[in-house]
């Protein structure tokens, strides 16, 4: 593997990467014995760059420091126009390892995904995906492929299957998301994989007199499906994630780490916006944290945006290390 020199060298990119990646080692200047968990990133957070270039990418995501992925379904399909068996072997290269991958949970349509939509900036950010999305061949989904997605989950090696949405507008959508969940999580738990739900806001909202998100986690399988605990939705939606690892201790094995702007309460980098991450990393045993995953919805600056969340999470992290504050549970960082 190339040194960081080198990369720089080849990828003609020293002069951006000296802006980009200012003093940062394997673990952000940070020695793996300071007891920093792996810091993930959610793919989905790097726009187009996963498409235009890939393996180029994923190098430059390794230099900021991250060591765990989340992909995302994209122009090319859930896995970047790659098979799974080659996208992992891409990210091994690479130096990181692909832990977990978003899959829709039904087919896509623009009138479900806009209902999901709570602001004029929620729906422009909805109808520009859509815009990319838009020459995109049929992609697997739960709802019609889960045994084909718990298999390639199981072929790529990754630990977790995620949800990324699913309708939850109606009481029959929310009922058919629990079928279509207890069947995901059987399959993919008969190919060792664990199968989770990612939420948005919606899943907070009542419908005839019911939260999606409590009746998903009330009728479903405890073993067979996790929560991938969104922190910025769910603080958007009113919710303190925190209580939320009350109401279901241990179910969520996977975070996405997300902040909210303090005026727009739009996506923003972690440590900038209103998210409590102190007092939330405070509460991770009690949730079942394992991994999480940096996430920033249409950042603008996409590489700039995610080097500054790893620095501040890498200095949160070490704060909490030297304070002698751990991570229990089955953690690959124990």
């Amino acid at each position: 593997m190339k040194n960081r020199r080198e990369f720089l060298k080849s990828s003609g990119t020293l002069a951006l990467s000296a802006i980009l990646f200012p003093r940062l080692t394997r673990y952000g200047g940070l020695s793996e014995e300071a007891g920093v968990p792996p810091i993930g990133l959610q793919l989905y957070t790097l726009g187009n760059l996963m498409i235009t270039d890939p393996k180029g990418t994923l190098q430059k995501v390794a230099e900021i420091g991250y060591r765990e992925l989340e992909s995302a379904g994209s122009q090319k399909g859930n896995y970047y126009g790659f098979k799974p068996e080659e996208f992992a072997s891409m990210v091994k290269d690479s130096g990181m390892t692909w832990r977990s991958a978003h899959v829709g949970g039904a087919p896509f349509t623009m009138q479900r995904t806009l209902k999901m939509a709570k602001t004029a900036e929620d729906s422009a950010r909805i109808r520009k995906m859509a815009d990319q999305f838009k020459n995109r061949s049929a992609t697997p989904n739960l709802t019609d492929n889960y045994q084909q997605l718990a298999d390639e989950a199981s072929r790529g090696g990754i630990s977790y299957l995620v949800c990324a949405s699913i309708p939850v507008s109606t009481m029959d959508e929310i009922k058919k998301a629990v079928d279509v969940f207890n069947k995901a999580g059987e399959a993919c738990r008969k190919n060792g994989v664990q199968f989770a739900y990612h939420n948005h806001q919606t899943e907070f909202d009542e419908v005839e007199g019911q939260r999606p998100f409590d009746y998903i986690l009330d009728n479903t399988d405890e073993n067979l499906v996790k929560m991938e605990l969104d922190l910025a939705w769910a603080t958007k939606a009113g919710q303190d994630p925190v209580r939320l690892f009350g109401l279901h201790p241990g179910r969520y094995p996977l975070w996405h780490v997300k902040d909210l702007d303090k005026e727009t309460m739009n996506p923003a980098e972690a440590g900038t916006g209103v998210v409590d991450f102190k007092r939330i990393f405070d509460n991770a045993e009690k949730s079942g944290m394992k991994y999480f995953f940096v996430e920033q919805d249409g950042a603008p600056q996409p590489l700039i945006n995610v080097s500054n969340s790893y620095k501040y999470l890498a200095k949160l992290l070490a704060l909490r290390g030297r304070a002698g504050i751990g991570f229990r549970g089955e953690s690959t960082w124990d």
